[in-house]
């Protein structure tokens, strides 16, 4: 099966008559819509046809925006020095600047209408966007003068923007020095990363101090854009009147204090679960102080579980197929129709994402597959987040952009379903390593994203003062380890650099981006627990459920499955059914012993 993604219903290159054509087209409703803002924006008559005209302009603008930007961070993400896709990428960054002033001027003008409710009945096509104009209208505080908003987005272009291109610049082109098989080679990180999933424990511990050592090529540079765009974003929130980036991130994400409060209640309630599962491991690979880092994701068990591109292709559809058809079928025509990017290949970002395209219909998704079993998880994983895409494809454009903690729900609910499933029919052998997995993964979402939540607090603490230098950014990223990780670990190895290797910290309008996984999974799992218990009619439900969220706050999606996410309770719900799995993985260790 071919490994890399066609992006031809895109356009079919950066040369293409079609791209240019588009591009035109941008600019011209663009400075159109800017104009009629500027002409009609003002006093309050014709309101419903002022608002039913923005939003048709405006949506318009939006798709081919999203288009273009599409076509090219897809490529970049690909091809880091491909200097077309890095053009367009800024180029279009660049002339987004001008939604600004009339998103702006709607944004104000909208806020001081009187009477928003009742004129939004009057129209089936305000009706249709009702969430996002009274959430805009309630953001109308948070808003600069027209002039100073322009600013803002023109420096944050040659500020945080750049940053962040420099940023994954370096991680994507950083080569490590290793020696494998006792030939010296320079392999690229996202290569050197996925060692950390080989059987053998000479390579995975070789392959964590080479990738350490690399660090340290870039360590400054990564230091330096970091404390750019957060200080950037220390300065932009006060500006607006947010009382945090935490506040901001609180309210973009349409979840309030409460809810995450309770989530973090639990979550740290259950730390202790973790770290008997983290114990066991590491005495199961001979290690008497916890686990090293090196063999966080070390393999646990004899069944060796390689998958090639097709076995793994195959295995998720089958078990997307126990869930429902419609899941099945969108897995098979992302695998079949080249929507994925699976090969690790120099100048590709590490990790792995999916890219909904609800313009056209699709999602793109990038993985760096290397056969093992972690790898078929991540590809149902990011298929989860196609499925979710999928059910939003009749969605009006602008109800399509859901908030980041309900964006983990679908894709950790297919991570379940492959776990679940692939569980009933393997060897005990092979149950072992899966269960192991499952856990493994949970731990990253639980107590890995529990660290660079703390992490990312003291960062933002710290930042207000000034600059960190690098010794100070590993030091709070160790004892954020430390208190999340507890005993778990041993302690002389963990890993100062996970700032540097993670890009979420470096996403300036996206800033915590490490709670919404663990809502995610904690709430997925909840819902999982609902699908055993109601079965086939609980599919319907939740494919509605993915629908709406684009234009619902978290607590009012969360009730469509009588789910209070207020309540610790809830969330301790969930990780009990991850202590359940610990349980029986500390017990299946014992009789191996």
């Amino acid at each position: 099966m071919d490994m890399r993604w066609n992006l031809d219903v895109l356009y079919p290159s950066f040369d293409s008559p079609e791209l240019q054509k588009d591009w035109d087209k941008l600019c011209s409703e663009m400075k159109e819509l800017k104009a009629w803002s500027k002409e009609h924006l003002h006093g309050q008559n014709d309101a419903v046809e002022k608002m039913e005209t923005y939003i048709t302009k405006l949506t318009s603008v939006l798709q081919t925006q999203s288009r273009l930007y599409s076509y090219a961070e897809l490529t970049a993400s690909v091809d880091a020095k491909n200097e077309r896709a890095l053009q367009l990428v800024e180029r279009i960054q660049e002339q987004a600047v001008e939604l600004v002033e009339p998103g702006v001027l709607f944004q104000q003008w909208l806020g001081a209408l009187s009477g928003l409710d009742s004129l939004i009945s009057q129209s089936p096509l305000l009706e249709t966007h009702r969430f996002f104009l009274t959430e805009t209208a309630e953001k109308a505080k948070y808003m600069l003068s027209e002039k100073e908003e322009i600013i803002l987005a023109k420096m944050k272009n040659t500020g945080s923007n750049a940053w962040a291109k420099l940023q994954e610049l370096l991680t994507s082109t950083l080569l490590v020095d290793i020696t494998v098989d006792g030939e010296a080679k320079q392999l690229p990180l996202t290569v050197v990363r996925n060692m950390a999933y080989e059987k053998d424990p000479q390579v995975r511990r070789k392959a964590y101090e080479a990738e350490l050592a690399a660090y340290k090529k870039i360590e400054e540079s990564s230091a330096a854009c970091l404390n750019g765009i957060k200080g950037e974003v220390i300065t932009t929130v006060k500006l607006r009147g947010y009382q945090s980036a935490l506040d901001k991130t609180l309210q973009d994400s349409r979840m309030d204090k409460e809810t995450l409060d309770a989530m973090l209640t639990a979550m740290r309630e259950s730390l202790p679960v973790f770290h008997k599962y983290y114990r066991t491991k590491a005495k199961l690979l001979g290690h008497a102080n916890g686990l090293p880092f090196y063999d966080l994701f070390a393999p646990v068990g004899e069944a060796d579980m390689r998958f090639t591109y097709q076995e793994a292709r195959d295995f998720i559809v089958k078990h997307f197929g126990s869930f429902s058809e419609k899941l099945a079928n969108y897995a098979a025509r992302a695998f079949d129709n080249r929507w994925i990017d699976a090969e690790p290949r120099e100048g590709k970002r590490g990790g792995a994402f999916c890219y909904n395209l609800h313009v056209v219909k699709e999602s793109r998704i990038m993985s760096n597959f290397t056969g093992s079993y972690n790898d078929v998880s991540t590809l149902a994983h990011e298929l989860g987040h196609g499925y979710h895409g999928e059910c939003l494809v009749d969605e009006a454009f602008l109800n399509s952009d859901y908030p980041l903690p309900i964006a983990e729900t679908a894709s950790i609910f297919c991570e379940t379903i492959i776990a679940k499933a692939a569980l009933q029919q393997a060897t005990e052998e092979e149950a072992f390593a899966i269960l192991e997995n499952d856990i493994s993964g949970a731990g990253q979402v639980i107590v890995d994203i529990y660290s660079r939540y703390l992490f990312e607090s003291e960062l933002f603490k710290r930042r207000e003062n000034g600059s960190l230098p690098v010794s100070e950014l590993k030091a709070i990223m160790l004892q954020a380890q430390k208190e999340a990780y507890g005993d778990g670990l041993d302690h002389e190895f963990l890993h100062p650099y996970m700032w540097v290797c993670k890009p979420h910290y470096y996403y300036a309008d996206y800033n915590f981006y490490n709670f919404p996984y663990a809502f995610g999974l904690l709430f997925a799992k909840g819902l999982y627990a609902e699908y055993l218990k109601r079965g086939a009619s609980f599919v319907e439900q939740y494919d509605q459920l993915l629908a709406v969220t684009g234009k619902m706050n978290i607590a009012d999606v969360a009730a469509i499955m009588d789910v209070d996410v207020r309540s610790a309770d809830f969330w301790r719900g969930s990780l009990a059914l991850i202590a359940e799995d610990v349980e029986t993985f500390v017990s299946l260790a014992a009789s191996r012993s």
